[in-house]
């Protein structure tokens, strides 16, 4: 009985020891069953989602029929069949990433693994800073003023387009006098309602 104790714990010992050195070749061998078989392609849109460039592969699919995924230069479809040394270039959340194929995998692996995949030639990320939304209020500010929000719009470049502000900025004094009529037409006409009513 013994024994056999001691033998369940030298295997033990001789797994867990193979199991440590083993992560880097069961990397390797994740990456080869990930691959594709014999005479099979490997589509971009499903590239790109399996070396982690997007989230989900629909993501990829979408990206490439919307011009964003360029393989040597070319704009591509979803279909478009990825070879090794190809350059692929994917503009995706503000950035521009440039990658070039060094495996070709069809199922999508570990960040560990998918990094091995590719060369990264991206440039770097902007700045926080830079890519910062304009028209954020400070914490505690209160409601923006009418002057904080012509100041808004007029940074967005809201004002311009939108149809409502010729009359709302009050640049002629036609359009101001009819706006009041109405309104007294409308308070008039309830009036009257209101008294038929009684």
């Amino acid at each position: 009985m013994a024994s056999e104790g001691a033998d369940g714990d030298k295997k033990g010992t001789s797994n867990g020891g193979a199991h440590g050195s083993g992560d880097t070749v069961s990397a390797a061998e994740a990456a080869k069953a990930a691959g594709p078989g014999r005479g099979e392609s490997v589509r971009v849109d499903s590239w790109i989602w399996s070396v982690r460039l997007v989230k989900t592969r629909s993501m990829g699919a979408t990206a490439c029929r919307g011009g964003h995924v360029r393989v040597n230069g070319e704009r591509v479809k979803p279909a478009y069949a990825v070879r090794v040394g190809d350059e692929v270039r994917l503009r995706h959340d503000g950035r521009e990433r440039v990658v070039v194929v060094k495996r070709v995998i069809r199922k999508r692996v570990g960040a560990p693994v998918a990094v091995e995949c590719y060369v990264d030639n991206s440039p770097p990320p902007p700045p926080r800073e830079a890519v910062a939304p304009a028209g954020i209020r400070d914490r505690g500010a209160g409601r923006p003023t009418k002057r904080d929000r012509r100041d808004l719009e007029r940074l967005r470049g809201l004002a311009a387009g939108t149809p409502g502000f010729s009359g709302a900025s009050g640049t002629s004094g036609s359009s101001g006098s009819s706006g009041s009529s109405v309104q007294e037409r409308g308070h008039g006409g309830s009036g009257s309602g209101s008294g038929s009513r009684s």
